[in-house]
């Protein structure tokens, strides 16, 4: 079983945790990873953009001149994509972007991703992340202290308001709750920082 350092706020180590070989020990798979990935960032896309072509816009539509001898480009209306003010060709419309993800494969994914986390070395769990107040001072010196300054990515098993608000201004830093964790975080971030518990809900989850 894969083995990650336990630390405090304070950055003091406070020994080691084994963890499931089901979930932080299984085989990467790039594919599945790759399309969860793809399927994620469509499904956050709105789909609204739209551009109003030769139907859409105001004007007449009369024939501007002669077809043939005025020695000018032929064109239809003022409405024309040629002339400027005109409708655009080929424009973009209203379209539904989302892409379907079964379950297994989501969760092949995470599991990929984790692997990946703990055999880099880039994992960890935190003992008691309790802020008495928000203080981004705080979250910046514990990420100093256990050497994860560039992009940490914290997952609590509760919502935790003092460090969301702490770790908003700490640059590339992200809080996440465990029933929100995703594949695309999880590879944008460099370092993975989670609770006791919400690793130990991640591998409920994931070890079915």
């Amino acid at each position: 079983m894969p083995n990650v350092k336990i630390v405090d706020f304070e950055g003091t180590s406070l020994g080691e945790r084994e963890l499931l070989d089901a979930v932080f020990a299984a085989p990467v798979h790039m594919a599945a990873m790759h399309q969860v990935v793809v399927a994620q960032l469509a499904n956050a896309r709105q789909g609204t953009h739209n551009a109003k072509d030769r139907s859409d816009v105001r004007g007449s539509n009369r024939k501007l001149f002669r077809q043939k001898h005025p020695g000018r480009a032929r064109r239809g209306s003022l409405r024309s994509p040629v002339m400027v003010g005109g409708g655009v060709a080929h424009g973009p419309h209203p379209r539904d972007y989302s892409q379907k993800v079964n379950k297994k494969l989501r969760a092949l994914a995470m599991r990929s991703v984790l692997s990946l986390k703990v055999r880099g070395d880039r994992m960890m769990l935190l003992e008691n992340p309790v802020l008495e107040a928000p203080k981004t001072k705080a979250v910046v010196a514990f990420l100093s202290k256990v050497g994860a300054e560039k992009k940490p990515l914290l997952v609590v098993h509760e919502t935790n308001v003092n460090l969301y608000r702490s770790a908003a201004n700490v640059p590339g830093a992200k809080v996440l709750h465990v029933d929100s964790l995703n594949v695309y975080d999880v590879l944008n971030h460099a370092h993975l920082i989670m609770t006791p518990e919400a690793a130990r809900k991640v591998e409920e989850v994931f070890s079915r």
